[in-house]
């Protein structure tokens, strides 16, 4: 178990994140804080903008369940599907060995995996790729390129990536996302968005077809290198797959929490 000080980051930098990001989408989007539950909930096809999480530190088998059954029972009332995101570090150890059996029960099943990383190490310097280009997101072009390359690395269909960012302000003027271009054509990207005071990062994915090059790393540095520089901020935080988490401590993050995504069965 990590410094639970660690959990409670990741779980404030979710919560405040999520909410400028989901209200971007749709300011009418479902967004409140209830006792032990953070709901930030745009109900729109883009899955990552369907969230929810536990807040509460903490949590023994018992309360741990209630929360279950609260969640799913917010999840089943919404048209389309998200994820309830758990941070094992705030839960006691008997809970924690019970969640993947008690979430079942709820009809939720584990998605996937995670794990919250952060660091005090900025700015980076401009980063260089030989292969690549950046250029900073300011067209619906462009905005539509990064979220077809987060759907096709996700696995969600174009158009669900289309509908959590087409048409957003706030992607254009206030998150630092950049486009990693190869001859040209956006290959992979990355954005960096103030939280609480820090940068935190969001939406990192590379082409499937352009893995394993360097590229997820080298726009991830330039998403922080420009955040940093406009903003003086000096710590950075992020909510890593499977997939990414070794590429983040080359950056400078540190792993703390392990995460736990949940959907509810179809």
């Amino acid at each position: 178990m990590h410094e639970l000080a660690d959990a409670i980051e990741s779980v404030e930098q979710l919560t405040v994140g999520w909410r400028a990001l989901v209200l971007d989408r749709d300011p009418g989007a479902d967004v409140r804080d209830l006792p032990g539950i953070a709901v930030r909930w745009a109900d729109c096809r883009f899955a990552f903008w369907n969230c929810l999480t536990f807040t509460e530190a903490g949590l023994d088998s018992g309360l741990m369940r209630r929360r279950l059954a609260e969640a799913a029972d917010i999840m089943r009332s919404k048209r389309h599907p998200g994820f309830l995101w758990v941070f094992d570090d705030l839960l006691q150890d008997d809970a924690r060995a019970e969640l993947d059996a008690a979430a079942a029960q709820m009809s939720l099943e584990h998605a996937f995996p995670g794990t919250g990383m952060a660091g005090s190490f900025l700015p980076v310097p401009d980063p260089v790729h030989p292969d690549l280009t950046f250029v900073r997101v300011s067209t619906e072009e462009h905005l539509r390129a990064f979220a077809d390359i987060n759907s096709r690395a996700y696995g969600f269909a174009l158009e669900d990536g289309r509908d959590g960012l087409a048409g957003s302000r706030l992607w254009h003027d206030e998150v630092y996302a950049y486009l990693g271009l190869r001859d040209g054509e956006p290959v992979t990207c990355a954005a960096s968005v103030e939280a609480a005071g820090r940068l935190f990062v969001v939406l990192v994915a590379t082409e499937p077809a352009w893995e394993r090059r360097g590229y997820g790393e080298a726009v991830t540095r330039k998403a922080l290198h420009e955040g940093a520089r406009l903003t003086g901020l000096t710590r950075a935080t992020l909510h890593a797959t499977v997939a990414g988490a070794p590429m983040y401590p080359r950056i400078g993050f540190e792993p703390n929490s392990p995460m736990r995504f949940y959907a509810l069965k179809s």
